[in-house]
């Protein structure tokens, strides 16, 4: 059983971890979690919730022509984006980590203050703001980030100085580039890194280049093709590692005329091995919410997931599935096992609300109903 298999890889290798260094970027939200209120009967959370965002959507279209009014009962304020997200589950992990993003000037927002502290932190900009509306069957994210246009390759190398930034690259096991979607100068940041520096760099055909492109639908067809193509370019550097959730796989597949992707075992092995195929990359891993599947050149792999019906918390699941996958990878393990620590990542996550050790992660992973 892959629990018992990712569990005995775990446990020969977790303590590698800290001789293991990430750096990531560029994103950096401030995310505020809400939950709509259907019925109030008092203050406070003295309410019904709207449980679905299809009845969530009924309610808008409703209001076509009319108006209406919702309210967003907050939860929370918390460190939000892909990228700061990874990182904090990276760190909790017991890897080294330099995140560089969007996260406070002319100091950090306290929200990212934790992370600052355990990592080495270079602001670029102001955060991006988003409210996330948590329904049972999903969520949906609104966001406010014209500040993530001042995310450049000239910005970074100006911040951090152009040596610094090399070193960074350098010195890393992992490179985590997320959130292309809402970085409008991202496919640009690419084609100079293996450009201008990449190339420059000593050689290590073990880094691992992971790749988010954080749900493309905003962006069109051909940008979506033109990023992928640029990611293609790191192949010569490194393990080049896509992560696509099953909404994002089926936008690239489309993209890419390739069959349409569904949920099962056998379609998402399929789309994996056709999305890698097609790009020539290391890895394509594709999750889901209750499984995740992978491809490599030595064939696919897919576990099933511990899902839940009553998370709480789902902003992040997937940030943290991508950490835990990558975790496995700078480890050494299997895909398989690769699989089953970023499915138990997400899966600790979302019941719990916090990032697991990879101590905690072994508990979940023996003990998860």
């Amino acid at each position: 059983m892959f629990r018992s298999r990712t569990l005995q890889q775990l446990a020969a290798h977790r303590g590698e971890i800290g001789a293991r260094s990430a750096l990531v970027g560029f994103d950096g939200f401030v995310d505020t979690i809400v939950t709509p209120v259907g019925l109030r009967r008092s203050a406070g959370e003295n309410f019904t919730p709207i449980a679905t965002l299809a009845e969530f959507g009924q309610r808008i279209v409703a209001a076509a022509g009319k108006s209406t009014n919702i309210e967003l009962y907050p939860r929370l304020d918390k460190l939000g984006g892909n990228g700061p997200i990874m990182a904090n589950a990276l760190l909790a992990t017991g890897a080294r980590v330099t995140y560089v993003g969007a996260v406070g000037t002319p100091v950090v927002h306290p929200v990212f203050a934790d992370m600052a502290a355990r990592a080495r932190t270079v602001s670029l900009c102001a955060p991006a703001q988003t409210t996330a509306v948590e329904c049972n069957d999903g969520k949906l994210m609104l966001g406010q980030m014209r500040c993530l246009d001042e995310i450049t390759y000239e910005r970074i190398c100006t911040i951090m100085g152009e040596r610094t930034f090399f070193a960074e690259l350098e010195a890393a096991s992992l490179v985590a580039l997320v959130n292309w979607t809402m970085i409008p100068n991202m496919t640009s940041i690419f084609t100079a890194l293996t450009t201008h520096v990449l190339p420059t760099l000593p050689p290590s055909p073990q880094r691992i280049f992971f790749f988010d492109l954080a749900d493309p639908e905003k962006r069109s067809a051909e940008d979506l093709r033109a990023a992928l193509h640029a990611i293609t370019q790191f192949g010569p550097f490194g393990r080049v590692t896509l992560g696509l959730n099953l909404k994002e796989a089926q936008q690239v597949a489309a993209a890419l005329g390739i069959a349409a992707v569904n949920e099962d075992e056998a379609s998402l092995r399929a789309a994996a091995a056709a999305i890698r195929e097609r790009l020539a990359l290391h890895t394509v891993v594709v999750h889901p919410r209750e499984s995740a599947a992978c491809a490599t050149a030595a064939g696919t792999a897919w576990v099933p997931g511990p899902y839940t019906s009553q998370p709480l918390i789902t902003t992040g699941a997937g940030d943290h599935f991508n950490a835990g996958f990558t975790t496995g990878m700078l480890l050494g393990l299997d895909p398989e096992a690769c699989l089953g620590v970023g499915v138990c990542t997400s899966g600790h996550y979302v019941r719990t609300g916090e990032s697991p050790s990879l101590a905690a992660l072994e508990t979940f992973l023996a003990n998860w109903r």
